[in-house]
Formats: structure tokens, C-alpha cells, sequence
């Protein structure tokens, strides 16, 4: 029995993974805003609508509210879950210039020349990063094969 990994599109992968480390940060670092119900009276004239429908707007905004915020910590919690899964410098790579608070203000270049002690070279941080993105897209179920990309032309 043989296994193959598949050959990803490094440009659309890497899009891919950096667009799902964002979201996480935004998850992550960002309240969420509770909808309230409204108990004002509207002035406006509402016609009569279908009378077998009933509606709860304070149901409704309190499954919304529990449920968006379950999902923003289920998927919080998947991506660090498959982070920490990663070995040991591609993790710190991927904490250090995706996961934390400043990371849209990071560069590469601080990141390998300041967060890793000792400093390691720009080829070597580049090989570094793609093997994270590499797993993570695959751990993520977000990699874009070059197959995948051959059938959409």
C-alpha cells in the first residue's frame, strides 16, 4: 500500500491558510456584539401577514447570540488545536507571525531576524513557513491541489 501526498498550488494554498489564520485573529482578538431585542413600538404601519407563522424575535436573537459565539470558539479552538500539532519551530513560526494580536502589523523580516534566537536566514524561514502552511492546509481541509486547479480551466 502506497500513499502520496499531494502537490499543492503554493500561491492559492498560501492564500488559502494566511485567509483562516486572519479570521482567526479577527475570533479571536474582537468581541462579539450581542443582538438585543427591540421593545420599542414602531410608528410605521405593518400590514398583516401569513397567519400560520408565529414569531419569537427573543428566541431568535438568543439562539443567534449562543450560537455564533460557539462557532467562533469551536473554530478557534481547531486552529490551535492543529498548530500545536505542528513541530516545534514551524508552531512558533506560525504563533509568533499569524496567531498573535500584532500579526497585521509583523513583518517576515522581524520574525526571522528578531523572534527566533539565534536569527535564521530568509531561505531557510521561507522553507520553514511553506511546511507549516503545508500541514496545517491539510490538517485545515483548506489545500488547493494543482489537480484541483487543472479541472477548474
Amino acid at each position: 500500500m502506497s500513499f502520496e501526498l499531494p502537490e499543492l498550488d503554493r500561491k492559492a494554498t498560501q492564500e488559502a491558510v494566511e485567509s483562516a489564520l486572519e479570521r482567526y485573529r479577527l475570533f479571536k482578538y474582537l468581541t462579539f456584539e450581542e443582538r438585543e431585542a427591540s421593545i420599542t413600538a414602531s410608528t410605521e404601519v405593518r400590514y398583516h401577514g401569513p397567519t400560520n407563522q408565529t414569531s419569537d424575535q427573543t428566541g431568535d436573537i438568543a439562539i443567534f447570540n449562543t450560537d455564533i459565539q460557539q462557532q467562533r470558539k469551536s473554530y478557534c479552538e481547531r486552529i490551535e488545536r492543529a498548530v500545536s500539532r505542528l513541530p516545534k519551530m514551524e508552531q512558533f513560526l506560525i504563533e509568533e507571525r499569524y496567531m498573535c494580536q500584532d500579526a497585521e502589523y509583523l513583518t517576515d523580516f522581524a520574525v526571522y531576524c528578531h523572534k527566533f534566537q539565534p536569527p535564521i536566514s530568509h531561505t531557510y524561514y521561507g522553507k520553514i513557513r511553506w511546511r507549516a502552511f503545508y500541514r496545517l492546509a491539510l490538517n485545515l481541509n483548506i489545500a488547493v491541489t494543482k489537480t484541483a486547479e487543472l479541472d477548474k480551466t
